[in-house]
Parts: structure tokens; C-alpha cells; sequence
């Protein structure tokens, strides 16, 4: 059964190894989390132009994935402030689609993704999109698949 939290909600990791939680989250301006898929090109520049106009208008991106299979590619993004991901996006003429998550808190540790996923399924749900999304900590880390590896590296500055 799902569990309504409220925006002072704290994560007891501990407790979320012997079950799982499952959490309709609110985050702290009191809305329920959105993801936006956004549609764009398969070219240089699509992610950055959608980066770019979320953070012109100062939102943050909790979490982002890329998906261009199935012919039509797009940009799929959790923020921290719905309303304002929706402005912006709209100012910068970007096409988009807006869906209903649910955020599950689990442990960091082998297992506990596959005992959320077969709940699920055994359940007869079907999980359209998921990804991680960050931990709201100072540092992120964000992995990327590209069509030109090296010239990523050396843009990037790997050695």
C-alpha cells in the first residue's frame, strides 16, 4: 500500500532494508513530482538547449534520461519545482509531455530495485519510465552514452 508523505517527511535508510517503502513523495513547494518528457532533434545541442532553458528560470533537475528509441526522441526530467519547469519549457517553444511519478525510497545496496520491480509486476503493473534520480547532495554524477567517445573525453577533459 502506497504511504502519502508530507514535505517534512525523513528518510530512515535502515529501516528500508528489511522492507520496502513505497512513497507518493510532496516535495517542499507542496506538489507531487512530474516527470516532463520533452521532445527534441537527434543532433548536437538538443539536451543542452533543454538544460539550458530550465536553467535560465533557475530549476533545478533532480533527475534526466535520454530516449531515442522507439523514432520519436526525447529528454525525460524530474525537477525540483514543477511550475517553473513548465514555464520554461514552454518559453523556449519546447515540446513536451508531462506524466505522474512515484518516488520509491530504497536502500544503496544489491537487491532492493528488484524487490520494487516485482512487487510491481506481480501485481500487473507495468513501469513505463524509471531512473535514478540524485541525491540532492552538493556533487552529482550523470553517465552519458556518446556517439564520439574520445572527442567527449577530450572536451570534457578526461585523460
Amino acid at each position: 500500500m502506497p504511504i502519502r508523505m508530507g514535505s517534512s517527511y525523513k528518510s530512515n535508510t535502515p529501516a528500508l532494508s528489511s522492507k520496502v517503502l513505497i512513497a507518493c513523495t510532496i516535495n517542499l513547494k507542496g506538489m507531487s513530482y512530474k516527470q516532463f518528457d520533452v521532445y527534441v532533434q537527434d543532433r548536437p545541442g538538443e539536451v543542452s538547449r533543454v538544460a539550458e532553458a530550465l536553467a535560465h528560470n533557475a530549476v533545478n533537475i533532480r533527475g534526466i534520461a535520454t530516449d531515442i528509441g522507439a523514432g520519436r526522441p526525447r529528454v525525460h526530467i524530474i525537477t525540483d519545482d514543477d511550475n517553473s519547469a513548465r514555464s520554461a519549457l514552454k518559453a523556449a517553444q519546447l515540446e513536451f509531455a508531462e506524466h505522474e511519478v512515484i518516488v520509491v525510497s530504497m536502500a544503496d545496496k544489491p537487491g532492493e530495485l528488484a524487490k520494487i520491480t516485482k512487487k510491481l509486476a506481480r501485481g500487473g503493473v507495468n513501469i513505463n519510465s524509471l531512473f535514478m534520480l540524485g541525491p540532492m547532495t552538493p556533487l552529482e554524477e550523470v553517465a552519458m552514452t556518446v556517439d564520439r567517445m574520445e572527442e567527449a573525453k577530450r572536451l570534457l577533459d578526461f585523460s
